[in-house]
């Protein structure tokens, strides 16, 4: 049984912000497909407009991500609310860091001045090895990996929360073990994180939606099951709080 902080908002707000990030991950997805294909050779980066549109989509997105978990946050019940809690925290991490290295990317990497030093690309290109590029893993394939992990142990129960918790767990372990490029000194095997953190993230987020969706279909039933002077037509939140309020009329009815 869920606790009672999940709110009617946090409900809403969760399955829009998981809905978002479902489409503008397929769209992020396709624009990556295109951008290579259009490639002359794979060694190459993803050159503008394509690059443009994965940044903007990157650094707008972001916000989103954090919506989701505090709605995840709201949704968990009492003994797993530490879970969540470190789910949160961690993906508020991923997404100030990363809204940060690409809004840098957007604005500051994309001027003459900067362009034309020598330096630059050692700190503001997504060629390894840079600065910018190792703050971005560190997002995504640390910070992000964590994140799903620990919002996994929030589901339990039935078919569609079991299927949350694995897709949630295999985008966290491929997140994670995109980092073992380091000790190999293989860029390429980032791929693996890439998979995690880009290629199932559609996945976890479509079923998230699906379970906010759930939960606010069957409260809406519940309130109606209650007849009108119960639901919430009434002015008055949800049934807790109309029987203490009714208990505080019966005590001081003289």
């Amino acid at each position: 049984m869920h606790q009672m902080d999940h709110t009617q908002a946090s409900r809403q707000i969760g399955r829009a912000a998981a809905l978002a990030l479902f489409f503008s991950g397929v769209a992020y997805a396709i624009i990556t497909t295109v951008g290579l294909v259009s490639l002359k050779s794979p060694q190459e980066p993803i050159q503008d407009p394509f690059f443009f549109l994965m940044e903007v989509l990157i650094v707008v997105t972001a916000p989103l991500y954090v919506a989701v978990m505090v709605a995840v946050h709201a949704y968990a019940a009492r003994d797993v609310k530490a879970y969540s809690l470190m789910a949160l925290a961690f993906m508020i991490v991923c997404a100030a860091i990363t809204s940060s290295v690409h809004f840098v990317v957007l604005t500051i990497g994309r001027q003459v001045e900067f362009t034309s030093v020598s330096w630059m690309p050692l700190f503001l290109s997504f060629k390894w090895p840079s600065v910018i590029y190792a703050w971005d893993i560190l997002a995504w394939d640390w910070f992000y990996g964590l994140s799903m992990l620990f919002a996994a142990l929030v589901f339990k129960g039935g078919r569609l929360e079991t299927a949350v918790r694995i897709a949630m767990t295999v985008s966290g372990v491929l997140s994670i073990a995109g980092l073992i490029f380091l000790p190999f000194g293989n860029i390429q095997l980032r791929m693996i994180g890439i998979l995690g953190y880009a290629g199932l993230s559609p996945v976890v987020f479509l079923l998230l939606a699906k379970v906010f969706g759930r939960v606010e279909t069957h409260s809406q039933e519940a309130a109606r099951s209650l007849g009108p002077e119960l639901g919430p037509t009434n002015g008055r939140a949800n049934p807790q709080e109309v029987f203490k309020e009714d208990s505080f009329k019966e005590k001081h009815t003289v």
